[in-house]
């Protein structure tokens, strides 16, 4: 059976590892060094994998254009789990991106059989208020998934390009789900793809800051991106004056068209199964008016750029990608093919398409309920809300599960084991802000120096110690709704 992530289950991740070998995650380790003030969750691999970060870290270094976006269902109380996706929006709008929050009321309706009215207080009680209170700019964009008709109409026409045998795949449903719960899936698609729609400036790199149980939103949606394209951005290598076998044609007809190029250097092929032929006509002149050769043919064109290479020949083609493509690494210069792709983007939605560039995604780790298991508002017990009384939240850290040994004797003989404690996770994602002490914290504990019972009652006062400026932050921002759009 195909391995599957189910996005509305409370259940954790048992191994993150086997996300990178069976999902196809990556590293997000990689990028680390390359990421200019990364946030704390990066810095202490909290964040551990990613989906295509590459154009959007492109774009906070170069200072280009790029978008974070995600979302809320309101349909419990808004925990510290939460507060970790707001935090990397936040984070993300710092740096330079348009930051976008959806409130996922047509989810809640359809998934947990929320009222109307209830999505609407939650919404706003639980979590608008709380991520204003944390920093998130004016100059974002929150909405009601049932009250954007962007989002509702864009659900639509992404229903036209996916079926029920391809969701069910991606998220094991079964002949029972409803089809309102089906089209959730699609409308969570419409929210990701939004902030490229032209009213927000158009096609760019965008981030969805998720859970790992959240992936299968992060595949659906990059397959739908791409299906959405009149034409296929991606970069082949083939010997010169060996055949170049290409298999594209209009209607969704498989064809094959066998050439020898004997020229040298290097040609980029433009192709596209659902382009108009004057949109592809229209590519061409771009090109030429740029000083390159350009040969049209019927269904494509050959795009000739000296390279001074008598050995290899790179090709580029761009045309409709099919579910999780992705841009190789080539020959072909990145600037060139950035050009390229720009003129295919604006030519596109000259023509009435989009130009979706497939969203990427940052993975971070679920916080343990603080008996055990994943935090999660569908068990109380295992959370704290940014609503929670201080003193209850105190009360709860002080009752949390440790990393302790059953012994004073044996904590102090054996050390503790911090990665298997609750306490020590809250300090490391939320109430630390100084790597310097955590690390301290963490190798005291290791060491059998740093006994539970003062470690507990300091995170718990800490803990406390933060609710208590967050809720005085909280009614703060009830008075700036207005400023949001929300009042």
């Amino acid at each position: 059976m195909t391995p599957h992530l189910d996005p509305w289950a409370s259940a954790g991740i048992d191994d993150y590892s086997k996300l990178f070998e069976e999902f196809g995650i990556q590293p997000f380790e990689e990028l680390l060094p390359h990421v200019p003030d990364p946030c704390p969750f990066m810095r202490r691999r909290i964040i551990f994998g990613h989906r295509g970060y590459e154009p959007v870290l492109d774009a906070i270094v170069n200072g280009k254009p790029f978008a974070v976006m995600s979302g809320f269902m309101p349909s419990g109380r808004n925990h510290l789990g939460n507060k970790m996706v707001m935090d990397e929006i936040i984070w993300h709008q710092r740096m330079g991106g348009d930051a976008f929050v959806g409130i996922a009321d047509m989810e809640a309706h359809s998934v947990r059989g929320m009222s109307w009215k209830d999505c609407r207080r939650i919404g706003v009680e639980d979590y608008v208020l709380s991520l204003i209170a944390l920093g998130f700019e004016p100059d974002g964009y929150i909405y009601y998934q049932s009250e954007c008709s962007d989002v509702r109409d864009l659900a639509f026409e992404l229903g036209t390009k996916t079926n029920v045998t391809e969701l069910s795949a991606i998220y094991g449903f079964s002949g029972e789900t409803s089809i309102a719960h089906l089209q959730s899936a699609l409308v969570q698609s419409a929210d990701i793809l939004q902030p490229q729609i032209g009213r927000y400036g158009g096609p760019k790199p965008v981030v969805i800051p998720v859970g790992a149980d959240q992936d299968p939103h992060i595949r659906l949606v990059r397959g739908l991106a791409s299906k959405m394209r009149m034409f296929r951005c991606e970069i082949r290598s083939v010997q010169n004056t060996q055949h170049y076998v290409s298999v594209e044609g209009a209607n969704g007809m498989r064809i094959s068209r066998h050439e020898v190029y004997e020229s040298t250097g290097q040609y980029i092929s433009v192709r596209g199964k659902s382009a108009p032929k004057a949109a592809l006509s229209a590519v061409a002149s771009a090109i030429d008016s740029m000083g390159y050769d350009v040969k049209q043919h019927e269904e494509h064109l050959d795009i000739f750029v000296d390279s001074g290479d008598d050995k290899v020949v790179n090709a580029l083609n761009i045309g409709d990608l099919c579910v999780d493509d992705e841009v190789v690494t080539g020959s072909v210069d990145a600037r060139l093919f950035e050009m390229i792709e720009s003129v295919v983007q604006r030519t596109e939605i000259a023509f009435g398409g989009y130009g979706f560039v497939p969203p990427a995604a940052t993975y971070h780790r679920f916080m343990s309920g603080l008996q055990g298991g994943k935090m999660s508002s569908s068990v109380p017990e295992s959370i704290i809300a940014l609503t929670e009384p201080p003193e209850d939240a105190f009360a709860k850290v002080k009752n949390a599960k440790t990393g302790g040994r059953m012994t004073l004797d044996e904590q102090k003989r054996l050390g503790g084991e911090p990665d298997k404690c609750t306490a020590y996770e809250l300090l490391l994602f939320h109430l630390i802000p100084d790597d310097k002490e955590i690390v301290e914290i963490y190798h005291e504990c290791k060491s059998g120096k740093r006994m539970c019972g003062p470690c507990k009652a300091y995170t718990a006062e800490l803990m406390a110690e933060f609710l208590r400026g967050h809720q005085e932050e909280r009614e703060i921002a009830r008075e700036r709704l207005g400023e949001y759009g929300l009042a």
